[in-house]
């Protein structure tokens, strides 16, 4: 892949009209076209999520549920019209729906965490968390950072965007709230 004049970028016009033919080829049967446009796209979409999510474990998860999707979809394709915007619109759904379920995933998590590291998950307990009072013993910072993710739903990227933090800073803040709410849970167990 050649990149734009000038720039890191990759020139992806070249590969745009390649991979129309490809897929044009593909939907007329051709199976050696249709591996060669899968193997290109593969390494395009890894290297894509790579560079836009990071090294999340769900990246390898999420390409591959790219392609399947690519692989569903290929007879909607129009090869009168660009490839990537078709591409890209599979693309960005499929990430969109792997950040909610590891978002739902990673809450799910921390919910059986506190759960289990106290032993039990009574009524008392749950009262208090929901009206307040566990999260309001937290410190300030912590008790936003729960509050915007675990409570309202918010992304870590968008609860970090609203209080102008980095993403990392916001997961930081998570990870230390939950630890004393863990150990909150615990003294009052006791």
């Amino acid at each position: 892949m050649e990149c734009m004049p000038g720039t890191d970028e990759p020139d992806y016009s070249a590969d745009e009209a390649r991979w129309s033919l490809l897929m044009a080829s593909a939907q007329a049967g051709n199976e050696a076209d249709y591996r060669q446009l899968l193997t290109e796209l593969s390494d395009m979409v890894s290297r894509y999520l790579m560079s836009r999510l990071g090294g999340y474990d769900f990246t390898d998860d999420c390409a591959q549920e790219i392609l399947i999707a690519v692989h569903e979809a290929r007879h909607t394709y129009d090869p009168r019209r660009k490839f990537r915007p078709w591409l890209f619109a599979i693309i960005r759904h499929k990430s969109i729906d792997a950040i909610r379920r590891q978002q739902a995933r990673k809450e799910n998590e921390a919910r059986h965490a506190l759960d289990s590291d106290t032993g039990r998950a009574n009524a008392n307990l749950d009262e208090s968390v929901t009206s307040g009072q566990l999260i309001n013993a937290l410190s300030p910072r912590h008790r936003e950072a729960i509050k915007l993710t675990k409570i309202l739903g918010f992304t870590t990227a968008e609860a970090a965007a609203r209080l102008a933090i980095s993403e990392s800073a916001m997961k930081v803040r998570v990870h230390r709230a939950i630890a004393s709410l863990r150990k909150l849970m615990e003294a009052e167990a006791l």
